[in-house]
């Protein structure tokens, strides 16, 4: 497929075939649905193992330590390396990123699922959470330096919606594969699944996904890229391990680096940046409406949002000791109102703006005060189908978020900083996702052996007053006007 370099909005057509589209530049339907399906895959897989752990404990006798670092090393691998992942895709061609970890993830999840051991296993999600990295930021860039006008804010739209749905159907999919124990193979096929279609995805993306890069290819920032995953690493590791350890000194103290090597993030990209260099994390594109405070809402909805799927999973399975299957199956109601609000967000984000979000917050609000209330009322003889009118509300108010903050997020970023643009994004999320675990889900198994509705009800709480939080921030968001062409500047107005 020969390489082209366009600017938004350049090659957004769709007419012709998949393949002619592609190759003129342009990215077909098919191309969005097969570079969502790529997006899937790693989200999913974040989720996917939570329902899994006490069978790969009990299968390959591992400590609850171990078990810790198969959820963690993914995580920590993904969210150090995505904005390199960007960064690359915008250099070396985002289509060949994409493919590249795409093989990889193939690979490192048919490794993860013929593990005979605990440490090959940790080490196999090490290197599927970093081809990840590579694979899932190609897919925003892809669609902020194509698209434009109404196609781009959909497929926006589509992603943020993606992204969640990939959430809730990981932890239903984990359930439904390890309750099926496939030929006696117990938690392998949760990472076995990921071979056929991720071979199906890397296959299609060859001949429907356009092979675009930036058009201002800069260096990789080593300095950066260093200090960056350090700071990562040195923040969710004692977060992700700290709890199930007593708290050694050794976590206290990459806590205290991280705030060292943070600081000294900042000063070296703005340092980098007066050089006339390209740092990995531009500041100027950091400051830009938008981002800025979009990312400053992304970074607590996840929080919230990966919390709610842990401490909702172990109030099921742990509290109203349902196995596996069913503990997947009662989250279904919040899967379904997603998928449906899914279906309508972009419309109505494109109409409302930023009233959409607030709405969606709201929304979320409710359904989080209701479940805390029927759990705690009718504890311990809760029927999972008074939950369901309280689940589908969050899920509907979740579709919203997701969708209307992926688009603000990126909206205003320039095409040649399309990667580092979905990087930061993408990387906000996921380690707001490991931070909703490593300290609401703290707080919920300190509590949890006093009272596990007590326990449930705070950490609900602490995400009810989030989603407050969510719905009046939502006024502070720069206004966005529907139907913005993607290669003209877009009005804001604080």
């Amino acid at each position: 497929m020969t390489e082209v370099v366009v600017q938004a909005g350049v090659a957004g057509t769709r007419r012709g075939s998949p393949r002619e589209v592609a190759r003129a530049g342009g990215l077909h339907p098919l191309g969005v649905f097969i570079l969502l399906a790529g997006a899937f895959l790693p989200i999913a897989d974040f989720f996917i193992v939570n329902v899994a752990l006490p069978s790969i404990g009990r299968s390959l006798r591992a400590t609850p330590g171990a078990l810790e670092l198969v959820v963690a090393a993914y995580g920590l691998a993904y969210a150090a390396l995505l904005v390199l992942g960007g960064r690359l895709g915008d250099r070396m061609g985002r289509h060949r990123l994409f493919q590249i970890g795409a093989a990889g993830f193939v690979l490192a999840s048919a490794a993860c699922g013929l593990a005979p051991n605990t440490w090959v296993l940790v080490a196999a999600r090490l290197v599927q959470g970093a081809t990840a990295a590579a694979l899932v930021p190609q897919v925003l860039a892809t669609f902020h330096a194509v698209l434009e006008g109404e196609r781009k804010t959909r497929a926006l739209a589509l992603y943020g919606a993606t992204s969640g749905i990939a959430a809730v159907v990981g932890q239903l999919a984990g359930g439904l594969l390890v309750t099926a124990d496939i030929a006696g193979s117990s938690w392998r096929p949760i990472f076995l699944i990921n071979v056929p279609l991720g071979v199906a995805v890397y296959y299609i993306a060859g001949h429907v996904v356009p092979a675009t890069r930036s058009p201002h290819p800069s260096r990789v920032d080593l300095p950066g890229t260093l200090l960056f995953g350090g700071t990562l690493v040195a923040l969710l590791l004692p977060l992700s391990l700290g709890h199930t350890l007593g708290w050694p000194t050794w976590t206290w103290a990459l806590l205290g680096l991280a705030v060292v090597l943070g600081a000294l993030t900042v000063r070296v990209e703005r340092r980098s940046e007066r050089a006339g260099l390209t740092p990995l994390l531009p500041p100027s594109v950091l400051r830009l409406p938008s981002m800025a405070r979009g990312l400053a809402m992304v970074l607590p909805f996840s929080v919230g949002f990966g919390s709610f799927m842990f401490v909702f999973a172990l109030t099921v399975q742990n509290g109203l000791h349902a196995d596996a299957l069913v503990g997947g199956l009662s989250i279904l109601p919040m899967a379904a109102m997603f998928l449906l609000g899914s279906l309508v967000s972009a419309k109505i984000i494109n109409r409302y703006g930023r009233a959409a979000i607030a709405a969606g917050a709201a929304t979320q609000a409710l359904g989080l005060a209701l479940i805390a209330t029927v759990m705690v009322e009718t504890w311990p003889h809760v029927a999972l189908i008074a939950l369901a009118g309280p689940l589908a509300l969050i899920g509907a108010g979740q579709s919203l978020l997701f969708a209307g903050l992926f688009r603000v997020v990126i909206t205003d970023v320039p095409a040649h900083h399309a990667g580092i643009g979905g990087g930061v994004l993408i990387t906000l999320q996921q380690s707001g996702l490991a931070l909703g675990v490593a300290t609401l889900g703290t707080i919920y198994l300190a509590l949890e052996p006093h009272s596990i509705p007590t326990a449930f009800a705070t950490t609900v709480g602490i995400q009810f007053l989030i989603a407050l939080l969510l719905t009046v921030g939502a006024r502070f968001l720069p206004r966005f006007t529907s139907g913005t062409r993607s290669d003209e500047p877009v009005v804001f107005d604080a």
